[in-house]
């Protein structure tokens, strides 16, 4: 099976002027000897995992992340998302920090985000692979351009979308965003390294919804156990 065939058909049919280009010919060859040769993340059938969970005409709001997580055990194609039983890494925990502040939902003892995606958040890293240990591993091999057509084509949606830019790589693509009915929210990544630099009290989830219900559509429950 092609790279591309494993996307699910809806994406596949509006991502699919990438498919003839060189960078996503390069990008299939490198996606098939990392994965037969490094131990990677997410799994295989997790790769898309984004996609499947929030089919095109569903997404409503993007979240931005960077790449996945490099641990084992963590990623499965849900960016800031970790399986159920598996340690809440420190990034997730601090958006439930957040999450607390802002809509008082208390942080939930797991980290799987699922109930997000099934609503229409479309969990998206910039990077959709990396090698076992190593962030940023796998940069500079053509995903960034891959995701960059994802949010240009999403951009192009009639439908108003919120997108979510958290950190110094998604809040780059703020470029690629035109449309001018779309909602922006972009702050400090949710890492230890830079929450108390501007994510901390950002309150995106009540912007959010706040700004769904003045374009008459149904709010998110940011409830991660709804």
């Amino acid at each position: 099976m092609s790279l591309e065939q494993e996307l699910p058909s809806d994406w596949r049919e509006k991502l699919n002027a990438c498919f003839a280009e060189p960078w996503w010919q390069s990008l299939s060859s490198f996606v098939e000897k990392a994965y037969a040769s490094q131990t990677v993340y997410p799994p295989r059938p997790n790769l898309f995992h984004a996609l499947h969970a929030t089919p095109y005409n569903r997404v409503r709001v993007v979240i931005l992340g960077q790449d996945p997580y490099p641990g084992a055990n963590q990623a499965h194609g849900l960016s800031f998302s970790v399986q159920k039983g598996i340690a809440i890494p420190r990034s997730l925990k601090n958006i439930y920090k957040e999450l607390e502040s802002d809509l008082g939902i208390p942080p939930a003892a797991q980290g799987h985000l699922e109930a997000w995606a099934q609503q229409g958040v479309l969990l998206l890293n910039t990077i959709l692979t990396v090698q076992a240990g190593q962030s940023l591993s796998h940069r500079n091999q053509g995903w960034e351009k891959f995701t960059d057509q994802i949010l240009t084509a999403l951009d192009a949606r009639p439908e108003p979308l919120a997108f979510v830019l958290w950190g110094n790589p998604s809040r780059a693509k703020k470029k690629l965003l035109q449309n001018p009915q779309h909602l922006i929210l972009e702050s400090a990544h949710p890492s230890p390294l830079s929450a108390r630099h501007g994510f901390f009290g950002s309150r995106p989830f009540s912007n959010i919804n706040q700004w769904l219900k003045t374009q008459h559509l149904a709010e998110i429950d940011w409830n991660p156990l709804r």
